[in-house]
């Protein structure tokens, strides 16, 4: 097996409206999938429903707690990003490629953890600690600094949002920005190329951050549509996510097939996953 090449892959520039046809191909991808696309929305919203059952009547967790959900959501999305390739290659999105996509890639390689062959969990592993850090940080931080209990969501508009003279809310989404900004830069096209191609970790990050650096105008679009289609869902009960969330996962694939030119870098053969076989171009 040939060794992952150290050169980094080129990284293409885009027009500002470029992610709207991402939408586009989104929506024609969960046409074509069907229940499949929406099922990994309902899984997702049921995931927030249970974060809202446990942490319901103390808000200063459930905020971080869902925000901090929604910083691992790209990993949970990994399958999406397999159904749209099948689709781009002529395949069946079919339940025996999310079956695939999770179970069966690593199967022959657990021995292999300090390789590029578990570099998607590594990462996971890492936005999931991302993810901790901000609830931990934002738990602290609404309990600590807030001049009275936060336990629903009426006492954080009231005592967080709506106090003009605290500063804690302009603080909080500081901080929360803070963390954002780079996870967004590091994973907004990392997992669909660590999916698709055989890279190190620290390539697909400098890959992701090249993306950002080389379209800030589009990528600061796309990141405003991520957030918004994301507070619409989450705002809607939690309804929403059955659309929104399959609709950015598969949206994500398309970024990354305008943004990264793979031509030079091989693919997940079959001797890594039965999943992950060459790419046609």
């Amino acid at each position: 097996m040939s060794s992952t090449p150290e050169t980094l892959p080129l990284v293409r520039t885009i027009g500002i409206m470029q992610p709207l046809t991402w939408l586009a191909l989104a929506w024609r991808d969960m046409a074509r999938a069907g229940w499949i696309s929406f099922a990994h929305g309902l899984a997702m919203a049921v995931f927030g429903g249970l974060i809202i059952a446990v942490a319901g009547n103390r808000f200063w967790l459930l905020a971080g707690a869902l925000s901090g959900f929604l910083v691992v959501a790209p990993v949970l999305a990994t399958s999406l990003y397999a159904l749209s390739r099948a689709l781009e290659r002529g395949e069946p999105a079919s339940m025996d490629v999310v079956f695939k996509t999770w179970f069966n890639w690593q199967h022959s390689h657990f021995n292999k953890w300090t390789s590029q062959y578990w570099c998607l969990v590594q990462f996971g592993l890492l936005l999931a600690l991302a993810a901790t850090t901000w609830v931990l940080t934002s738990a602290a931080l609404i309990t600590l600094l807030a001049p009275e209990p936060v336990r629903t969501p009426v006492d954080f508009l009231r005592v967080v949002v709506a106090d003009p003279e605290s500063g804690l809310f302009e603080l909080w989404l500081a901080l929360g920005g803070f963390l954002a900004a780079p996870i967004f830069a590091s994973s907004v096209v990392s997992i669909p190329l660590l999916l698709d191609r055989r890279i190190t970790l620290m390539q697909a990050v400098l890959t992701s951050w090249r993306t950002v650096l080389y379209n800030p105008i589009p990528m600061a679009f796309w990141a405003a549509l991520i957030a918004g289609f994301t507070l619409l869902g989450v705002g809607s009960l939690l309804l929403g996510l059955i659309a929104v969330m399959p609709m950015l996962g598969h949206a994500s694939w398309h970024a990354y097939r305008d943004l990264v030119d793979v031509t030079t870098l091989p693919a997940r053969d079959a001797g890594l996953a039965p999943v992950l076989v060459q790419v046609r171009h």
